[in-house]
């Protein structure tokens, strides 16, 4: 598999993670796994982006 295709199907995993911990800790009250997951979340944005970039940059 390609780097860039692997960071980007990670950097999606990471998004769908986050978001799951973020909407679980605003269920429960958990503001620290609230958190976690919007870091998280912006993490595989972030890593989305480079996949994004290396595609573009032909690596």
């Amino acid at each position: 598999m390609k780097s860039s295709t692997r960071d980007k199907s990670e950097g999606k995993w990471h998004k769908i993670k986050g978001k799951i911990k973020q909407i679980t800790g605003k269920a429960v009250g958990n503001r620290d796994l609230e958190a976690k997951g919007r870091a998280e979340n912006t993490d595989g944005k972030v890593q989305e982006k480079i996949g994004q970039v290396k595609d573009v940059a032909g690596k």
